[in-house]
């Protein structure tokens, strides 16, 4: 199986200025997926996809591949991941006049992902159509203990009392949630046929202190704090 990998790092972020590129242990966000995808064996080529030329240029000192700038329409805010996918595979499937069964969307704010993790979603790809990478959901979270809050602030349970549980034992769950994902490993046929999903859908299990998702300044500190206590 050809796999692609495939970084989309785009310019604009709101939640941290130049997110992509903040540091994080003394190189820039980015750099911990490039290394990881990198040393992913599984992968037959790795590029990146930016519209933004500092990134590129950054991505490339990190030994990255930059062979194109991302047009515009797809570096805005509501630019989804499908049609970003999609542009790359096809870029890179005509440029190289070559066949890439599937691909691997490596987002950089997942920066303690492994190569590991990418080789094992690529391998359960091969009773699959799309893996993707999940963290259990804490007891805390499951059905049993959410509340909703009504117009009045009043707070209401979202399931019957027979479905609730308050011992932390009797909290039985087989719940799993997107870790960004950090992975999403899908057929090339899936991507072509306009879905980011297929309908054989296996996940990659990662541990939470390797699924932590980047998205505004308080995620950033997680992960510098994680770095110096050496918990990753």
């Amino acid at each position: 199986m050809k796999v692609l990998g495939i970084i989309p790092a785009r310019g604009g972020s709101k939640g941290i200025p130049r997110k992509n590129i903040a540091d994080l242990g003394g190189k820039p966000l980015i750099a911990w997926t490039i290394a990881a995808a990198r040393s992913a064996i599984g992968l037959d080529r790795v590029i990146v996809s930016t519209d933004d030329p500092e990134i590129a240029a950054t991505a490339r000192q990190q030994g990255a591949e930059v062979p194109f700038l991302r047009p515009p329409e797809l570096a805005g805010d509501a630019a989804a991941a499908l049609p970003v996918i999609r542009h790359a595979l096809e870029w890179a499937q005509t440029e190289a006049a070559l066949h890439y069964d599937a691909i691997a969307y490596l987002q950089p704010t997942s920066p303690f992902r492994t190569a590991a993790d990418i080789d094992q979603a690529i391998e359960a790809l091969t009773e699959a159509d799309t893996v993707v990478s999940v963290v259990a959901v804490p007891h805390n979270m499951l059905p049993a203990s959410l509340m909703e809050m009504d117009e009045g602030q009043h707070l209401h349970f979202t399931v019957p009392p027979e479905q609730r549980a308050f011992r932390r034992q009797d909290k039985a769950s087989r719940l799993f949630a997107r870790n960004g994902p950090a992975i999403l490993a899908v057929r090339s046929e899936v991507i072509m046929a306009g879905n980011l999903y297929g309908t054989r859908i296996r996940p990659l299990v990662m541990p939470t202190k390797r699924s932590l998702d980047i998205d505004g300044p308080d995620d950033l500190e997680m992960a510098r704090a994680m770095l110096q206590l050496k918990i990753v």
